[in-house]
């Protein structure tokens, strides 16, 4: 309808036979095909050309990007892991090959950044989700404008977008409840940590002696008779004497 197909074939043969005799135009010079008794010569595809189909999926790309960015991140929250740096390298200079190879916004590309970016301050840096968030829906954006271009086929898979929208928001809400979490716990390390725990007199005393507490010997004052080897109760700290009671009267 569109005039934009001389020929619909069922088969390369078919199409041999019905393009046979037919005139076309060669820089203003018509020419007759002469397609009878033609050869074909199949070249197939090397393996180098193969992969270079595979990665430049913008789908591929986009997700070989994504495996870079997070493994990097991962490798340097946790130096000395190895396998997530050396993954993430690898895939996200795949991934940027890939991409500059396929038409992208930059527009797209710089609010992925900056999502990513921003993700990284919530996680080293928490702000109870404003970075978060925000580096989550700049990168949602960013991806859904990454590839600049109409052509079927070359844009990224949505449902592809909306499950990393969907897994990034998670991780967004996990790291915020952690967040909130160690704000709100008991502090279990240093001095104040060791109140309400255990003590172990090693000696007979009744207002002042020592005990073991958290694998070292402490000084104790205590109102009630202690023997040695009761289990004591560690109420408050004075400098470096440690209150305690027995804990059956605690």
């Amino acid at each position: 309808e569109k005039n934009v197909i001389d020929i619909r074939a069922s088969n390369l043969q078919d199409l041999m036979e019905q393009a046979h005799g037919m005139e076309v135009d060669m820089d203003g010079n018509m020419r007759t095909l002469n397609l009878d008794n033609v050869d074909f010569n199949r070249i197939e595809k090397d393996w180098r050309t193969q992969f270079l189909t595979v990665i430049t999926d913008p789908s591929v790309a986009y997700i070989l990007m994504l495996i870079g960015i997070y493994g990097l991140i991962l490798e340097f929250y946790n130096p000395g892991m190895g396998v997530p740096g050396v993954v993430g390298g690898i895939s996200l200079l795949l991934g940027l090959y890939a991409l500059q190879m396929l038409p992208i916004s930059f527009v797209g590309l710089g609010l992925m950044l900056l999502g990513i970016a921003l993700m990284v301050v919530e996680a080293f840096a928490p702000s109870f989700g404003i970075f978060g968030l925000g580096g989550a829906a700049a990168f949602v954006v960013g991806s859904i404008m990454l590839m600049d271009t109409d052509v079927p086929g070359y844009q990224i898979a949505m449902p592809l977008i909306a499950a990393v929208a969907v897994s990034t928001f998670v991780i967004m809400v996990f790291v915020l409840r952690m967040a909130l979490q160690s704000r709100k716990a008991v502090v279990v390390s240093g001095a104040e940590g060791m109140v309400g725990s255990s003590a172990i007199a090693t000696e007979d005393f009744t207002e002042e002696g020592h005990v073991r507490a958290w694998g070292e010997m402490w000084k104790a004052t205590t109102d009630s008779p202690v023997q040695k080897g009761d289990r004591l109760r560690i109420t408050s700290i004075n400098g470096l004497k440690l209150t305690v009671t027995p804990e059956d009267q605690s």
